[in-house]
């Protein structure tokens, strides 16, 4: 079975330009028809797979005979998620197994859940080895919460895997689940809170398992104390560091002293100062220190050892704490870090509580104000004030995921930002596509790439970018409108921008219907 991109590139120069014609906007419902019924793989995967379709369009796919057709829908992002499961019960097991694994999307996007009857359906009909991966991705948060109760079985083991966030009522069910499976696999979950079969069970070697258990799994004393001794990697502290089940006395004892009996003792000389003192009753890897910081837990007086820790990353972890007050805050020496990724960040199922959203957005600590801009509930009158916010990183997480994050605000952050996920930007649901004209000049190709979203860009700039050094730049420049003709007729017989030049809505209708008749090879009419 050949994959997209082996389909690709062996597409040769006329399928590529039928292939440009299967996404030209101007092109009639009755070619589209013709190209799905006649045209190469490579022009059916992209008619499929690559845009919004009439209704029309998509009843012939659903009843192609080819079944790679057939799935190349199955995954296509654009359209309604009620067409995409007419293929449900698709007699082709991988046409399924592409609608179970759902549209490719580039990160951030994620997919739209399909419906829960269709989830259900697919649970309990298809083979396991289908369900795996992006699967999940389609399921919807409604339907998650029900699946614990949920009348069918296998969504109930499904639901299982929620575990951690079940009630004690939940657990208690499923544990006596009338279903076998559902049992056994709640007993499994239910281990992991035993700290006995924990203690039993820890592979004495670094492994995923051990990883896994050290971080999530209930601890026993026994476990704890061990790798305090005798650590099997040097990750192992920090890993219990973070674990919910963490004795106090422990927390206590990462966070201040390792070895009290020692360096309490020294630590009280009268000829160290502050710094030195820390230094020896703290526990030495700054990174077991910084995770103790990250703790609720973390007692008062912790808090204020780790306030005035000397590693830097200590300091910042603690100074988020939730525990300190803004007065508190101020105190410690912490520097916010400008490196960071500012990308999207998916709903939490359960919203965050609207009061504590607002104090971190109005908090005097650019981080905390990072972590309310993040918040896709984020009230006008707060979104209002983070879009002016001096932090970098709270207008671009602000841009990044409030969906009605201000046209302006998308824009300046396009152009301050230039990490990963920016081009991301340009996908929310306001950024301008007017006022974009002046770009074409600039000396970021990303930028210059704008000016092709401005219907108002001219067609002497249009044509200058169709040059460009950047590809991006020049396949924008090739689908604008406004490019001449003179130049679009040449760009159709460019390998490299055939595909684009075919797939511009200023594509006259005479050359539209040569290229279909001569099956893409003759762009020209004849001499």
């Amino acid at each position: 079975m050949p994959t997209p991109e082996q389909i690709w590139a062996d597409a040769d120069l006329p399928t590529r330009r039928l292939a440009g014609l299967a996404l030209n906007p101007s092109v009639p419902e009755s070619i589209l028809l013709r190209l799905l019924s006649d045209a190469p793989l490579a022009v059916r995967m992209v008619l499929c797979r690559d845009r919004i379709l009439p209704d029309s369009v998509v009843d012939a796919v659903i009843e192609h005979p080819d079944a790679y057709t057939r799935s190349f829908f199955a995954r296509n992002p654009h359209v309604d998620t009620a067409q995409r499961v007419r293929l449900l019960d698709d007699p082709e097991w991988f046409v399924r197994a592409h609608l179970a694994h759902g549209p490719r999307v580039a990160a951030p996007a994620q997919p739209r859940p399909l419906p829960d009857e269709a989830i259900v359906h697919m649970i309990s009909t298809y083979d396991d080895e289908l369900l795996g991966g992006p699967f999940y991705q389609q399921i919807s948060a409604r339907l998650r919460r029900s699946m614990p109760t949920h009348p069918v079985a296998k969504v109930r083991r499904w639901g299982v895997g929620g575990w951690a966030s079940l009630s004690a009522e939940m657990r208690a069910a499923l544990l006596t689940d009338p279903d076998a499976w559902v049992r056994e696999t709640a007993q499994r979950h239910a281990r992991s809170q035993d700290p006995a079969w924990v203690e039993s069970a820890l592979p004495d070697r670094p492994c995923h398992a051990r990883t896994d258990m050290l971080l999530h799994h209930a601890l026993s004393r026994a476990v704890v104390d061990g790798v305090l001794a005798k650590p099997v990697d040097e990750e192992d502290k920090a890993m219990i560091a973070v674990n919910p089940s963490l004795p106090p006395d422990i927390v206590v004892l990462l966070a201040a002293d390792p070895v009290p009996q020692i360096r309490g003792l020294i630590a009280h000389r009268a000829d160290l100062g502050p710094a030195e003192r820390h230094a020896l009753v703290a526990d030495p890897d700054p990174d077991v220190r910084t995770k103790v910081a990250y703790r609720a837990d973390l007692g008062p007086a912790e808090r204020r050892v780790l306030m005035t820790d000397p590693h830097p990353d200590v300091r910042l972890a603690v100074s988020l704490h939730p525990a300190l007050s803004e007065e508190e805050r101020a105190q410690v020496d912490y520097q916010a870090p400008t490196n960071h990724s500012f990308v999207f960040h998916p709903a939490p199922e359960v919203p965050r509580d609207p009061e504590t959203v607002r104090r971190d957005a109005l908090s005097n600590h650019p981080l905390l104000r990072r972590q309310a801009a993040r918040d896709h509930l984020l009230p006008p009158d707060l979104v209002a004030r983070l879009a002016a916010d001096d932090d970098l990183g709270v207008r671009v997480l602000l841009a990044q995921n409030h969906p009605d994050a201000p046209a302006p605000l998308l824009l300046r952050s396009f152009l301050e930002y230039t990490g990963p996920e920016r081009g991301s930007l340009t996908t929310r649901p306001n950024f301008p596509t007017s006022g974009l004209a002046p770009f074409a000049d600039h000396e970021d190709p990303e930028v210059r790439a704008l000016a092709a979203r401005d219907p108002e860009t001219g067609p002497t700039a249009v044509e200058r970018l169709t040059h460009d050094p950047e590809y991006a730049v020049r396949a924008a420049a090739t689908r604008h409108p406004n490019l001449p003709q003179p130049r679009l007729a040449v760009l159709l017989d460019e390998e490299e921008l055939a595909h684009a030049a075919a797939a511009n809505a200023s594509l006259d209708l005479d050359t539209i219907r040569r290229l279909l008749k001569t099956d893409g090879r003759q762009v020209a009419p004849p001499a």
